[in-house]
């Protein structure tokens, strides 16, 4: 990003500098402590022995939460339930260096409780401008069973998230967010991603991405009744304050289908069919994340292969609509969620 910006290209992201809260977690955690933004109590450990002594120091209470400090494709974080777990996520991350250098340091955090959720909003550098909510499925099978991933299916908006709480996301969180990295010289321009827990005491930041989340980003897609490349080109010009976006009442809701053996070791080559089919049906969009074209055809080329997403009246229509289309999809050792917004009110 900074190097088009160089050469005075329009290009929608955040630099790099601004984008650090994402791609550092030790940057991302202290940046919330300095400017009061509500998040997990949380210590760094710079090696393997540094964290165990940690752990013992303190006389961590388990669950505990252990967090790879760079980016590792929404895997580095690991919530250990007692001693051998948390001993077993230090090795991972430390001494085998399962996600490289980004394990150099380890985010030690509390682990908190209530329910996830997903808030994106747009800055030009000063102003935020909210987009719709969502609420996403991190775990890899049903009943938040299995390893963590980087989203197994979702939906829009979320039901966690009163009036009430969406003022205290976007005055709590969102507006210090950006103001103070304007204030540290790191101007963020761009879509601001912000995981929350929802807790008793009130909403606390999980952590940052600076960019469109997957798969929140086909939820708020099809949801979206505006033009998306006025309203990208007003954050890039700095007028938000002129925006304003017309979104769908209709539910989303989107389910990922992955390839076997994902997230640890995914199989690629599987042919893929019938993803026609699956389109043509009311209120369904399949969007592409790991997929190939082979003799005309396709295949899985990654560990989550496709999302299907669909709109209903209510989640309940939504929901059955998107899982008749990923049924409908042909995919040899494909993995799917069966449980996706199951959680969600039937008449909303």
């Amino acid at each position: 990003m900074d190097e088009f910006q160089k050469r005075d290209l329009a290009v929608f992201g955040a630099t790099q500098s601004a984008a650090e809260i994402e791609s550092s977690k030790v940057f991302a955690k202290e940046f919330m402590k300095k400017h009061k933004i509500p998040t997990a109590r949380f210590d760094v450990a710079c090696s393997a022995a540094e964290a165990r002594a940690l752990l013992k120091k303190k006389k961590t209470e388990f669950p505990v939460v252990l967090k790879a400090d760079g980016l590792a494709g929404g895997k580095g974080v690991l919530v250990a339930r007692g001693k051998k777990e948390a001993d077993e996520a230090i090795e991972a991350l430390q001494v085998e260096r399962r996600f490289g250098v980004a394990g150099d340091r380890v985010v030690v955090e509390e682990f908190l409780e209530g329910h996830e959720a997903s808030f994106f909003a747009l800055s030009d550098g000063q102003r935020v401008l909210p987009l719709v909510t969502c609420q996403d499925y991190k775990r890899l099978s049903d009943g938040d069973e299995g390893p963590n991933t980087g989203g197994m299916g979702g939906y829009s908006p979320s039901v966690h998230i009163d009036a009430d709480t969406f003022r205290s996301i976007m005055d709590g969180i969102l507006v210090p967010t950006v103001a103070g990295l304007a204030e540290e010289g790191r101007p963020y321009c761009g879509v601001l991603y912000v995981g929350l827990m929802l807790t008793k005491k009130g909403p606390r930041v999980l952590e940052y991405n600076a960019r469109f989340g997957d798969p929140e980003a086909e939820l708020i897609a099809v949801r979206m009744k505006s033009d998306l490349i006025p309203i990208l080109q007003a954050t890039l010009a700095g007028r938000l304050e002129e925006i304003n976006i017309d979104w769908l009442k209709a539910r989303s809701v989107c389910v990922v289908l992955a390839s076997r053996g994902y997230p640890d070791e995914p199989e690629i080559g599987a042919p893929i069919g019938g993803i026609d089919d699956a389109e043509a049906l009311e209120g369904v969009e399949v969007f592409h994340a790991g997929t190939a074209v082979k003799d005309g055809k396709f295949i899985a080329a990654g560990g989550r292969v496709l999302t299907v997403t669909a709109l209903g009246a209510t989640f309940a229509q939504a929901r059955e609509r998107c899982y008749e289309a990923a049924q409908t999809i042909q995919f040899e050792g494909g993995q799917f969620r069966t449980d996706i917004a199951r959680d969600t009110p039937e008449s909303a």
